[in-house]
């Protein structure tokens, strides 16, 4: 009885052993499986720190690229514009000297038509004052006569708005500019070079010389 109630002692101290080993067992894969699942965890995590770094990196990257791109276009549309105001730049000046360069002919060919009628009007003027000059003292007060002063003023006023005025000669300094001397006379109350006689009138439109003044110059 004594080695069958050692027996059931022994087996039960074995079982309990065992039951032990395997509860160790249990918890050392318990704390393998915690460690490996942590080293995962962590495994992933610098996985994906490292993908989010590539991901971000990618990024600015591409930003970079779009933001070159931009800039390059920015700098082709500003050259572009800078070209263009260029142009119209050019093409505004070279349209002022034109406007400028036909003014002045405009106004050349205006000067010169107008000096053109003026030369053949003056023979005319010259006709009414030889006429006006010949008629006798007691016949001027005639209505014809009076009639012809009236039409000769008038001429030698619209000839005036024009801008056509005789030319100073008598008791001038001969100025050959606007004096033509065709003789030479003596005057003792004159100096020499002096303009005595005006023989033919001559006239300016504005600062231009239409007609010399026909003149005798003292000796």
């Amino acid at each position: 009885m004594a080695d069958e109630k050692n027996m059931e002692e022994m087996n039960q101290e074995t079982a309990a052993q065992a039951e032990n080993e395997e509860a160790v067992s249990a918890e050392e894969n318990t704390m393998d499986s915690g460690c490996c699942e942590e080293a995962a965890a962590e495994e992933c995590a610098c996985e994906g720190s490292a993908e989010d770094a590539e991901s971000e990196e990618d990024a600015k990257e591409k930003k970079g690229f779009f933001s070159k791109k931009k800039d390059k276009k920015e700098e082709a549309f500003k050259a572009q514009i800078g070209e263009l105001q260029d142009k119209v730049m050019r093409q505004m000046a070279e349209f002022e000297n034109f406007r400028k360069r036909t003014e002045k002919e405009k106004t050349a060919m205006y000067e010169t038509g107008a000096k053109s009628v003026i030369e053949k009007i003056l023979p005319v003027v010259d006709n009414f004052e030889r006429g006006l000059a010949m008629v006798p003292e007691e016949s001027k007060e005639e209505p014809f006569v009076d009639g012809m002063n009236k039409i000769y003023r008038q001429l030698m006023t619209e000839l005036e708005n024009l801008g056509v005025k005789p030319i100073d000669a008598v008791g001038q300094e001969f100025n050959p500019d606007l004096h033509n001397a065709v003789m030479q006379v003596e005057n003792d109350e004159l100096e020499s070079g002096t303009v005595a006689q005006e023989l033919q009138k001559g006239y300016m439109y504005r600062d231009s010389v239409v007609r010399h003044s026909m003149v005798a110059v003292v000796s």
